[in-house]
């Protein structure tokens, strides 16, 4: 048995590594031959501790030809105030009032749309407030999209990791890219079940946007970064997932309750509120990146070095992971734990969907 799960995680690693050759990067020195308005929008709810950073960014950034457009969703905080204080009379900023959410519609997926409808770019470049990037990364994004045809990219950020939960679960995010989606499928083929982006950076050919309806055309989802980017391909656009991380950074959360209320929203959502998925996932993980754990810690009492590697092995593929993707690499030996918090929100989350219980994020909730 030792032997077939050792061969397992070479295979697993080997995986990875051949994955990752379909991921491209943003390019460091990139050729942008248009010279397009570029919209940068930022839906902002209680966001009061992230403006001081977005602000900066994107007065930051080495793409003239842009206007930042902001949007105050109805904030209970001092995001307003904040707001004032850092664009200081900016003329390339306009910062808008979110209106009262509409029944049936997901609220940043409203925030999204009401953005859309003031912007004049040629692209439109959604951006979290919680990330920060450097001055190249919206040319950086531009030439790869011209060098690829896109008419989407997204990308996830290098992650901060404040406190420890975060430290367990938001690393995952790469990790799932890396091991469970076929990167040559999402990046090279117009296949929608192979897709994958993310909300925090999205950047749209205004076009292609417009033709698929925009945000309007998701706006029941909780994970309508993916469904907008399913949405393209079913329409005969490209989609592109980049690694963003060398230029693009985010900090998500700040405390232990943010990061799970963020994760339980999504993780259940995410698999299309399959149990099936969801079992067949907690039996994967169980077997292959937990166990591993208790079968060393067995070996050392035991010595039997042999049942370490194991592992070892799972930490291979942890830190081959966190070394593309910008993470710190010591969190690779904290996969065992990342597997079982990652596992802990899933099943949790299936538990509020069969039970009919509502999802809560930013002091709204959704079922």
């Amino acid at each position: 048995m030792i032997t077939a799960l050792i061969v397992i995680h070479i295979a697993f690693f080997l995986w990875i590594v051949f994955n990752r050759l379909f991921l491209p990067a943003l390019p460091k020195q990139p050729l942008v031959k248009a010279d397009p308005l570029v919209s940068i929008l930022v839906p902002m709810r209680n966001e009061e501790r992230n403006v001081p950073t977005i602000v900066r960014s994107l007065k930051e950034t080495d793409w003239e030809k842009a206007e930042f457009i902001l949007l105050n969703d109805q904030s209970t905080d001092g995001t307003q105030a904040a707001l004032d204080r850092e664009i200081a009379g900016d003329k390339r900023f306009t910062v808008l009032q979110g209106v009262e959410l509409p029944a049936g519609w997901i609220g940043k997926v409203h925030a999204c749309h009401q953005l859309q409808k003031h912007a004049s770019g040629d692209y439109l470049f959604f951006v979290d407030a919680d990330v920060r990037f450097r001055k190249q990364a919206v040319r950086q994004t531009l030439g790869l999209m011209e060098k690829r045809h896109a008419a989407l990219l997204s990308g996830f950020p290098a992650f901060e990791v404040p406190v420890f939960l975060s430290k367990l679960l938001v690393p995952m995010l790469h990790f799932v890219i890396l091991f469970h989606l076929p990167l040559a499928l999402a990046n090279y083929a117009k296949f929608p079940a192979a897709t994958a982006a993310n909300g925090m950076w999205m950047a749209f050919e205004r076009k292609a946007y417009e033709s698929i309806g925009g945000h309007e055309a998701v706006r029941t989802s909780l994970v309508e970064d993916v469904h907008i980017a399913r949405t393209l391909k079913q329409a005969g656009h490209k989609v592109l997932l980049a690694n963003i991380t060398a230029s693009v950074k985010c900090r998500m959360y700040e405390t232990p309750a943010e990061v799970w209320e963020g994760f339980l929203k999504n993780s259940y959502t995410g698999i299309g509120r399959s149990p099936l998925i969801a079992i067949v996932l907690t039996l994967f993980y169980s077997a292959f990146y937990i166990f591993p754990l208790f079968l060393a810690a067995a070996g050392l009492i035991t010595a039997n070095w042999i049942w370490l590697v194991p592992y070892a092995l799972t930490v291979l593929q942890r830190w081959y992971v966190d070394m593309v993707t910008n993470q710190r690499w010591y969190l690779a030996f904290l996969i065992p734990l990342q597997a079982a918090a990652m596992l802990a929100v899933l099943l949790t989350a299936m538990k509020k969907s069969l039970k009919n219980e509502s999802y809560t994020w930013k002091g709204r909730h959704y079922s």
